[in-house]
């Protein structure tokens, strides 16, 4: 079975500076890391890195970072982080990532921002720009910011966009689920009325604390498949970030249920969609694989194959 990861996330504090980690997440997760954290079952796996929110004006030395190691991460694409918003500064950074053939992509994390910015002036110049050069737009939104993304698919359509994390729903826990609101569905179906809108099944297992069940997530599947339909649909891990969770008693866990890290919450995530899709007659192969590769355009990212190696990120650091 092969699988390509559609949302994978590396980092490393002692490279680059990140505001947001903490807790279990504040420590080196690349591809040693990665290596550990499998997939049963796959026979070949490759991954989209998608950017890790370093502070803004490291988001080149991000991607110069991801592809010094992109072989050994299995990384055939990156997503940049950058601001929409910028103007001049926007265009130039653009110009900038065009230099890097991984780069297929960016994502500006619209989540935190005021209610409107994305249909703001600056913003849908911006998003122009990034059609213009044929790459995509990831969308890290909250639920109630899904009817925005909506109205940018239709003012822009040729952007292709997709939907992180099914656009964070609440899902509430395994001992507590919460069930998809009438909202959450209603405006999934709208934005999935543009038909160059995806959505990644990713993320739940964060929005649930790291403690959920297939049970408890597989109405959200059900919805996102009844909007999208097998062919807009691509699976991601959100690695690490969904692979936090509370410790257990037994193993090798945090004894008093504190956040940890498992290792092994990326390969359960592959198994619980895979087997969901399977048991509802889905397209497998299309969510693993296909549909991300359709949509980042994996195979005009690869860059020639005679292009020389990539340095090693303490080599670019001494100017190498």
């Amino acid at each position: 079975m092969r699988v390509l990861d559609s949302h994978l996330h590396l980092w490393d504090p002692d490279l680059l500076e990140y505001t947001w980690l903490e807790g279990p997440l504040a420590r080196r997760f690349a591809e040693a890391e990665l290596a550990d954290a499998g997939l049963p079952g796959a026979t070949e796996t490759k991954a989209v890195f998608v950017q890790a929110e370093t502070v803004e004006d490291r988001f080149l030395d991000e991607v110069r970072w991801v592809e010094g190691i992109a072989d050994a991460a299995g990384v055939v694409a990156i997503v940049a982080g950058m601001r929409l918003d910028r103007g001049v500064d926007t265009v130039t950074h653009l110009e900038e990532l065009a230099s890097h053939p991984l780069v297929i992509g960016v994502r500006h994390i619209l989540q935190g921002d005021d209610d409107g910015l994305a249909m703001s002036t600056a913003f849908v110049t911006g998003a122009r720009e990034v059609a213009n050069r044929g790459w995509s737009f990831d969308a890290c939104i909250r639920a109630a910011q899904i009817p925005e993304i909506a109205r940018l698919a239709g003012a822009i359509p040729e952007l292709r966009i997709v939907l992180d994390h099914l656009g964070k729903p609440e899902v509430g826990t395994a001992a507590e689920p919460r069930t998809p609101s009438a909202e959450w569905v209603r405006d999934l179906d709208e934005l999935a009325r543009h038909p160059n809108t995806f959505c990644k099944l990713s993320g739940l297992p964060a929005e649930a604390g790291g403690d959920w069940s297939r049970a408890q997530l597989e109405p959200f599947l059900d919805v996102a498949a009844d909007a999208f339909g097998d062919e807009r649909l691509m699976w991601g891990t959100d690695w690490p970030v969904s692979a936090i969770g509370p410790g257990l008693a037994e193993g090798d866990d945090a004894a008093d249920g504190s956040d940890v890290y498992r290792p092994t919450a990326r390969g359960r995530w592959f198994q619980t969609v895979t087997a969901w899709a399977e048991d509802r007659g889905h397209d497998v192969d299309a969510i693993l694989w296909s549909n991300a590769e359709r949509f980042y355009r994996v195979g005009e990212a690869a860059g020639s194959p005679d292009e020389p190696p990539r340095r090693g990120i303490r080599g670019w650091l001494r100017g190498e």
